[in-house]
């Protein structure tokens, strides 16, 4: 291992001057290391990955674990309490045969094919909401609005959770995503959130569903627990990054004022809108960890097993390794290969209904306000430093 490169202190989460672009420090790390060591909270000294190829590549590497519990130093799941226990369920944090499993109930649910027949529905939802932004008049927060109720309706429609639930859900989740919170307000936010899914786990015993949780329970293959776990998993996962991907999107566009105007004029942009905007934010700007499963050899570092690797999918979607000029947010670009839902066996189970969702939210959202803007200076919108989802707390806009 060659002492020639950097050992950083923490993962760089701190924005520069634009609210879009990746960490302060983190393109020029890119650039000369990018593989580095990083000093994690516990103290021990892990690594830190921000290159475009290097990222993809040990986002499929076999004895990379997606196992907390196989670090060094386990960081405390909010779900498993002081304890380091997967529960029964947790898909997102287990290596296959395991994972597979849990992931094959669920994925049918997020195929191409059955988020087409969505789009009607999305439509009507994106449109009632908008409707309801436009008769309020502006100036009016978006987040509020538009893309919380939004983000909100559509994963609660498809889990099955009830409506008069749902504000409660989103409670919770915030909670949850709060990197201030303590170990107690985020477990709580978690059992709070796992309390509400059993109970509407034993409704649908009792009155069977065609939504998901309720197909999953009629299937009787998974235990209260497991369709708890999951379901909290697809909750938080599918209503906290929409939110905030519609939110953050909307500012970036608003910012790049001609690239809000090419969407509102023509409405074919809006499938290239939303894979440029996935890659050219970064609302996970915590990346994803990584436990090294085993001592192993990577471009010629030598990781040991049990170390922590942090892979920075924001310094990686903005490597000039992907493509030209990637500081620049061009809604034109022909998609590019990014690593937003991240890649190999982990990659989103929900990506499809996420670009539904935020396609038609965007096309719908142009071609209806085409003359919106901020309401305040740019300098005055508040982002979401302070939360593992990156993202704005406020967007007042008018028209």
């Amino acid at each position: 291992m060659s002492d020639a490169i950097p050992t950083v202190d923490g993962l760089p989460m701190r924005r520069g001057r634009c609210p879009f672009d990746p960490a302060e420090g983190l393109a020029e790390l890119r650039a000369e290391h990018p593989v580095a060591r990083m000093v994690f909270p516990d103290g021990h000294t892990g690594w830190l990955v921000t290159g475009y190829d290097e990222v993809r590549r040990l986002l499929t590497e076999r004895r990379m674990s997606s196992r907390g519990d196989l670090l060094r130093t386990p960081i405390p799941l909010p779900m498993a309490g002081a304890r380091m226990e997967i529960p029964a369920g947790m898909f997102t944090a287990l290596d296959p045969p395991e994972h597979t499993r849990y992931r094959r109930q669920v994925a049918s649910w997020f195929s191409a094919r059955r988020t087409q027949t969505m789009e009607p529905w999305m439509t009507e939802l994106v449109e009632s909401r908008l409707d309801a932004m436009i008769a309020r008049g502006g100036p009016v927060d978006l987040v509020e609005a538009f893309a919380e109720p939004v983000a909100s309706a559509a994963i609660c429609e498809l889990l099955g959770v009830p409506v008069d639930q749902r504000e409660e859900f989103g409670k919770a989740v915030q909670a949850l995503f709060t990197v201030h919170s303590s170990a107690e307000e985020a477990i709580a936010g978690w059992q709070g959130i796992g309390a509400q899914l059993v109970r509407l786990i034993q409704t649908k015993r009792a009155e069977p569903a065609d939504d998901l949780i309720g197909t999953l329970v009629a299937g009787g293959d998974l235990t209260d627990e497991e369709l708890a776990t999951i379901g909290s998993v697809l909750l938080v996962a599918g209503y906290d990054t929409s939110l905030n991907m519609i939110g953050l999107g909307t500012f970036a566009l608003l910012e790049n004022p001609e690239q809000y105007a090419a969407l509102a004029a023509d409405r074919s942009l809006a499938p290239k809108a939303v894979e440029e905007l996935l890659r050219y934010l970064n609302i996970v700007h915590g990346g994803s960890i990584r436990a090294a499963g085993e001592d192993l050899e990577f471009d010629g570092h030598r990781m040991a097993a049990g170390d922590a690797v942090s892979l920075s999918l924001g310094a990686a979607n903005r490597d000039p390794a992907l493509c030209a000029d990637p500081d620049r947010l061009d809604i034109t670009r022909e998609p590019v290969p990014h690593l937003a839902f991240g890649y190999g066996i982990h990659q989103c189970v929900g990506q499809q209904l996420a670009r539904l969702e935020l396609r038609v939210a965007f096309e719908r959202l142009a071609a209806r306000l085409p003359e919106l803007r901020l309401a305040v200076p740019a300098e005055e919108i508040r982002t979401r430093a302070e939360m593992i989802i990156y993202g704005v707390h406020e967007l007042p806009v008018t028209w």
